[in-house]
């Protein structure tokens, strides 16, 4: 497959799974966006092998893991292609590895215990994403990993946020267990008594998700100029899921939301206000507490 054909391939799997984020990429200019959709094709992988119902999906992840450390020559094109990328643009390792690293977490029934424990699953399988995506976008700024992580964090505690029921069908409560005394499976009948105190777990989470999301819109000054528009589009556009989530009054039983497209046409229009010059201030320390040791955390 040559190099059109690639960027045409990553291109569709962006637009057919990642439509908020495929809206976003549509901002960035070929050359970013056909990057972008490169290491979304990757990470797509790696989720459908995390989340699929392949006999052996355990070894299969720990084969890409060993390869991405060097450990083995190779796991299959999709792997090659990522690195080939990572490569390309410098992608650190060590984050690539530790979403692995939290994929295969996923391998075995969650139940998360504290907020600390959210909070480092959420960087190990979104938070490197946004280290790895900084250097998709050229961006050298040293500060900048910080603010790519908590964009990263707001995401997925966004995802968790409206993926209660499914994730609980899949035997998977990411809600600490200091906020719902709930199991998975108490979580997958949806009954009543479980539905009020798990919503109002749901509105902590988003509320958390919002630090980090304040935080992440405070670091887009530090991109290059070209991809400001798009990551604070993303932003938007995810940020958005939570709005609506709230907006149904947290009834997570009924499913999914979602940011249909005229609000992505209002949302990106607003998102033109954030463009404006401002003072980058210093990190919130205390965002990263929890993380300490994991990819791109100590460059403090």
């Amino acid at each position: 497959m040559d190099v059109a054909q690639t960027n045409q391939s990553s291109k569709q799997v962006l637009a057919c799974h990642g439509k908020s984020f495929y809206w976003a990429s549509l901002f960035l200019g070929q050359k970013l966006a056909n990057r972008a959709a490169r290491l979304y094709e990757f990470c797509r992988f790696v989720d459908d092998i995390a989340d699929g119902d392949l006999p052996h999906r355990h070894e299969t992840l720990a084969d890409i893991s060993a390869c991405l450390k060097g450990d083995r020559l190779t796991a299959g094109p999709e792997v090659d292609a990522f690195l080939e990328l990572a490569s390309e643009v410098n992608i650190p390792m060590n984050a690539a590895t530790e979403l692995l690293d939290g994929m295969l977490l996923d391998q075995q029934p969650t139940a998360v215990k504290v907020e600390a424990d959210l909070l480092r699953y959420c960087h190990a399988v979104a938070g490197t994403v946004g280290l790895m995506m900084c250097r998709i976008l050229d961006c050298q700024h040293p500060r900048a990993d910080h603010f790519a992580i908590d964009l990263g964090i707001a995401m997925q505690l966004t995802n968790i946020a409206r993926d209660v029921l499914e994730d609980a069908k899949m035997g998977r409560r990411y809600l600490p267990e200091s906020w719902v005394d709930f199991s998975a499976a108490d979580l997958a009948t949806s009954d009543i008594p479980c539905r009020q105190p798990t919503a109002e777990a749901i509105e902590k989470l988003l509320n958390l998700a919002d630090e980090y999301y304040k935080s992440a819109l405070l670091g887009i000054q530090l991109l290059p100029f070209r991809s400001r528009f798009s990551i604070t589009v993303a932003l938007r556009v995810y940020r958005q899921i939570g709005v609506l989530l709230k907006r149904r009054n947290l009834s997570w039983w009924k499913g999914r939301v979602v940011v249909h497209k005229i609000e992505k046409i209002f949302l990106s229009i607003y998102s033109l206000v954030d463009l404006r010059p401002k003072k980058v201030p210093t990190h919130q320390s205390k965002l990263h507490q929890s993380l300490q040791g994991l990819a791109g955390v100590d460059t403090n």
